[in-house]
Parts: C-alpha cells; structure tokens; sequence
C-alpha cells in the first residue's frame, strides 16, 4: 500500500531505485545509498547485496504481474536513473497504470517522462538532514516539478518548529501542494509527530500525511 501523500492507502506496486545524490543522516532507506555506514543507522550496506540489475523487460514483467493499478517508483533517487526508468513508466502508462514518483527535487525530470502522465511526489530536505542547502535545493528543479500539474510538495517534519523553514522554502519557490509528514519509524512516532503537527498544519491550510505502511508494520522493509 503506498503509505504517505494523497495516494495513502492505495494498493500499489514499488519499484525501488539503488543510488542517492543526497546522504540524509535520518534516512529511513539506508540500504539504497549507504556503502560507508554515515547515516544513523550507522551500517555500512553493501552495494553487492542491495542491488540488482535489471533490464526494461524484467522490471515491467515483474510490475505487470502485480495486478495493481498504480506504480510507485522510489530510492534512493529514481531521477539519477530516469533515461533507464522512462520505457519502464511508458509501458505501464500504456496499461493504463497511474505512477508516481518519488524524488528529491534535486533533479529536473526529463520532458519526456514528464509528457506521459505521471506524479511527482517532491520531498525537498530541510536543515534536519544534514545535507548542505546548496545540495538539498536546487532553484531550477523546484521550479520545474511545481509547474508540471498534479506534484505534491512533501516535507519530513521533526515537528512544530520545523513548519517555520516550510513556509520559508514555500514562500522563496512559491510552492503548492504542500504535505506535511512526521518524522519517524515506528507507529508510536507517527502517531506522536501527527497529533504534534495536526493543529499548526491545519492552521495553514496545508495537507498532513501518516506513514501508512509504518503503523501498520512498523520499521521493516517490504519484499
């Protein structure tokens, strides 16, 4: 089920992309990037086991036979791979299966994966991640996925005090769509970072989203 944004709840296929522009220390897909061990989880992955090359036709055979109507493409950073990934997302367009993406905001989508009908689910990093500004927002992708219809602008929340820096990157990029989601991995976090943020969220007229698959199944990864 895809468990964050407007598509919560949804049952979904993932197609999960190896490789990272960005090194979030909180990140909570480690085994994607990580090959030294400096995010938090402090585990050096290795690149060996994590990934798995695949061509167009295998990943859209194994997508096809899921049955499901919506395609959620995530990472690391799918957009590093976007060449790769456009035949894959044409093809499952051409099915009549809905795809978003989700990315960064630090890569400006291709015209051509932009032209065949998918959403982008935009996650720009705040200060809390460690990763310097002038690598976490780039002026010219912001702009790029804010004008294409249907992106949402999603962002990981520590809590309350963190809205602040939202309304700042909302206002200097001018910004729609905005989502805010707590930051954590376990149900009992979720559920603490929603009731912390619900009020101040709803004061701007913003939208707030859980992490689904969390509460439901706490902090383990998916096969």
């Amino acid at each position: 089920m895809q468990g964050e944004g407007p598509s919560t709840g949804r049952s979904c296929s993932f197609l999960r992309l190896g490789g990272c522009n960005l090194t979030c220390t909180w990140c909570d897909t480690p085994y994607t990037w990580d090959w030294t061990g400096s995010s938090e989880s402090g585990v050096a992955h290795r690149p060996a086991d994590e990934l798995h090359p695949m061509t167009v036709e295998e990943v859209t055979e194994r997508l096809t036979a899921f049955g499901t109507d919506l395609v959620v493409v995530s990472g690391g950073e799918p957009l590093s791979q976007q060449t790769r990934l456009l035949p894959v997302v044409e093809a499952m367009r051409e099915a009549g299966v809905d795809v978003e993406i989700e990315t960064n905001g630090t890569v400006v989508p291709a015209p051509e994966l932009a032209a065949v009908g998918v959403r982008f689910n935009v996650s720009p990093k705040l200060a809390h991640s460690g990763v310097a500004e002038s690598r976490r927002l780039v002026p010219g992708p912001l702009a790029a996925f804010n004008a294409l219809s249907g992106t949402c602008f999603k962002f990981v929340c520590s809590g309350p005090d963190d809205l602040t820096e939202v309304e700042q990157l909302v206002r200097a990029y001018g910004l729609e769509n905005i989502w805010i989601m707590p930051r954590g991995q376990s149900p009992e976090e979720i559920a603490e970072g929603l009731r912390a943020l619900a009020d101040p969220v709803g004061a701007r007229r913003w939208n707030l989203t859980g992490r689904l698959h969390v509460t439901l199944w706490g902090n383990q990864r998916g096969v």
